[in-house]
């Protein structure tokens, strides 16, 4: 049961959302007191010989994190700048602070690195870009620069982690529920709205799923706690799909009618809002948990229960599928790439954000 259910069922009862709030106070206190500590200088910062640029958020769940960590990257390596990936590998087996460098190594699988690093090697590899991974970002980074002469550090999620000093902070928050109702475990926010000053640069995601009148309420109320902070509206949007028997790519408009899909996202919502944009009939959704990993039981369910239709689900899915998966599924599976949308404008006043 995911964390936003069990919310659910405490809120069912006076004493448990007194309970929450309480458990969100105290929070509060842990994370004030961390700021404050580097802040003071007790704990310090840690810099390497590279511009590093965050890109992360201040609420739990999806917000297109890794969409924007590619879109980035990409527009680095065709300016010519050498860029690196760090990420913490969330999830992995071994959240160890070895160092594990993915580039062009078939050898290693997504849980030796963590599904998301994992996928960005895949969907990196065309433009050189090293997807560097370890719960020390800081030993992370330093193997970045020293092994591939990094110019940037893109550094994957990492708004709340000090420690890596950064010379950017772009912040990503969902239209959809900008401001998560409150601090975890109450809400979604891992911070408090004022750490918005921190930020440089602020992307609003799936701005298209929300009306005109809400987006400028929502950017309204970010200029309350840093009115000088460029907020640029941003979409996911559907690339093609991938077709995981042949390997071939599938326009967008190949597949209509019914269909099911399947994922194990932070926001299963928006993925499943985009196959319905795109026209499909979801006769079946799945949600699995954040960052599941696929059994084969789980593939043999679903395969039983489709029938004949098409079933779709993203990169981060298929990275984590079990071997032998194909025993059970031998015709219409499909992955469908989504990309990070900005405008042209936009996509420049980004670039100027990101360039050393």
């Amino acid at each position: 049961m995911g964390l936003e259910n069990i919310r659910k069922q405490i809120f069912k009862y006076k004493i448990g959302r007194f309970i929450l709030k309480a458990c969100s106070f105290v929070y509060l206190i842990a994370v004030e007191f961390n700021l404050l500590l580097y802040k003071l200088k007790i704990k310090k910062q840690k810099s390497v010989d590279s511009f590093v640029v965050c890109i992360g958020n201040i609420a739990a769940g999806g917000t297109g994190k890794t969409p924007t960590v590619l879109l980035c990257a990409r527009l680095l390596a065709e300016m010519g700048i050498r860029v690196a990936v760090v990420s913490r590998g969330y999830k992995r087996p071994k959240e160890g602070q070895e160092v594990v460098v993915l580039y062009d190594q078939k050898s290693l699988d997504w849980q030796n690195a963590g599904d998301e690093p994992y996928m960005m090697n895949l969907l990196l590899k065309d433009k050189q870009v090293p997807v560097v991974v370890s719960k020390s970002r800081y030993k992370a980074a330093k193997r970045a620069v020293e092994e591939f002469k990094s110019q940037v550090i893109l550094l994957d999620d990492g708004f709340q982690h000090h420690k890596l000093k950064r010379d950017r902070n772009i912040v990503l928050l969902d239209a959809q529920n900008p401001f998560g109702g409150g601090l975890l475990p109450y809400g979604n926010l891992r911070e408090p709205l004022k750490a918005l000053e921190r930020a440089d640069f602020l992307l609003l995601t799936h701005s298209d799923l929300v009306p005109e009148s809400k987006l400028a309420n929502i950017k309204k109320q970010i200029k309350r706690y840093n009115p000088s902070l460029p907020v640029v509206e941003a979409m996911h949007k559907p690339k093609n799909y991938f077709d995981l028997i042949t390997n071939e790519v599938v326009p967008l408009d190949a597949i209509k009618g019914s269909a099911v899909c399947f994922c194990a996202l932070g926001d299963p919502k928006s993925f499943e809002t985009t196959l319905k944009n795109l026209g499909l009939n979801l006769k079946q959704t799945w949600r699995y948990s954040d960052h599941k990993k696929y059994t084969l039981d789980d593939i043999k369910n679903m395969a039983a229960l489709r029938g004949d239709l098409p079933l779709i689900t993203t990169f981060k899915d298929y990275v984590k599928l079990p071997a032998g998966w194909q025993e059970y599924i031998s015709d219409n599976f499909y992955m469908l790439e989504i990309e990070m949308h900005l405008n042209d404008e936009s996509i420049e006043d980004l670039k100027e954000v990101i360039e050393p």
